[in-house]
This record gives structure tokens, C-alpha cells and sequence, in this order.
């Protein structure tokens, strides 16, 4: 191990630790999950074999932490629906009554490339934060957790009906987000 391979390791640690806490809303135990990703890292150096990028790595390896960590909770997390309210107000005024956008989505580019840029996981990443906890805990566990909707459900004790509008929602308000502080920057 090289003290680059150290430095990298450690400068990866606060990323990982608001990845956690996104899932885990709990900085004590996101804090012990990244402990152990990071421990897991150190001690089998040679299992990177540069394939990816190392935040790659680290994060595939702290995803599967996360999980273990989630199955083997059996917290109980209720679904708030009082904001629901002013959410469908933004919601519905995107849409005509057809259902149809009111406004086209503007072209994203190449979301390959788009992905492999650092400055937009930090983008992504307050558009995550500006989401209300629930809506994006739900999102995270889908896309980056990649948990199937009756695990989601039955770990947030909500029902599928429920799960899927708050996926909605999260997709629309980060399309949103995205639109404004990303994609909407560029030429």
C-alpha cells in the first residue's frame, strides 16, 4: 500500500460517511458502516485491482455494508404524508391535464460522460439533500442500493402504492434540481 493509496482512502471518508447517513439517518451507525468499509478496503488492498475508480470501489463495498445493515434492522419508520400538500402543488404544475410535461426536458447531453464528471455527484448530491428525508432515503435505496420495491416496503413499512409516489416525486424533484443547478449551465 502506498501512502497515496492512504491519502485517497481518507479523503473518501466524509463522501462516504453523507452516503450513509443519507440510508441510515443515523450518524453513529453510518459512521461504524463506513469504519468497516474502510477497515475492509485496508486490509485486502490487492482485491482493488484498478478495474474502476477507487471511490467506485469503496462505494460498491459500502453500498453492500449498508444493506446488510438495513436487513438486519427491524426499525420501525413512519411515512409522513402532511407535506404532501404543497409537493403536489409543484407536482401537478409541471404536467398538463393530459399528462404530458408542460415544458420538454432540456437535452442532457451524453449521461455517460455527464456521470464520470466529479463536480456533478457533488451537484447530485445537494440535490439529494434539498429532498425531503424519506423521499430521498426511498430514492437511494432503489438506484444506488438497488433494493427491489417489497424490500423497500417492507423495511419502511409503507405500501408499494406509496413507495412508487414517492419515487415519482423524488425522480421529478431531482429532474428539477438537475435541470436548474446542472444541466441548465451548460451551452
Amino acid at each position: 500500500m502506498t501512502p497515496e493509496f492512504h491519502r485517497d482512502i481518507e479523503n473518501l471518508r466524509p463522501t462516504l460517511v453523507r452516503f450513509a447517513l443519507l440510508q441510515l439517518r443515523n450518524l453513529a451507525v453510518a459512521e461504524d458502516v463506513v469504519q468497516e468499509t474502510l477497515v475492509a478496503v485496508l486490509e485486502k488492498p490487492d482485491r482493488f485491482a484498478g478495474q474502476s475508480s477507487l471511490r467506485t470501489y469503496v462505494t460498491a463495498i459500502l453500498k453492500h455494508k449498508i444493506i446488510d445493515v438495513l436487513r438486519a434492522s427491524k426499525r420501525e419508520v413512519q411515512f409522513n404524508t402532511a407535506d404532501g400538500e404543497s409537493e403536489a402543488d409543484v407536482i401537478d404544475a409541471l404536467f398538463r391535464p393530459d399528462g404530458h410535461t408542460v415544458e420538454m426536458p432540456r437535452q442532457w447531453g451524453s449521461p455517460d460522460a455527464t456521470l464520470e464528471q466529479k463536480d456533478f455527484f457533488r451537484v447530485m448530491e445537494i440535490c439529494l439533500e434539498k429532498l425531503p428525508p424519506k423521499t430521498a432515503r426511498i430514492f437511494m435505496m432503489r438506484e444506488w442500493l438497488e433494493l427491489d420495491t417489497e424490500e423497500i416496503c417492507k423495511e419502511l413499512e409503507i405500501t408499494t402504492s406509496n413507495a412508487w409516489v414517492m419515487l415519482y416525486r423524488a425522480r421529478v424533484q431531482l429532474r428539477e434540481c438537475l435541470d436548474l443547478n446542472w444541466f441548465g449551465k451548460r451551452p
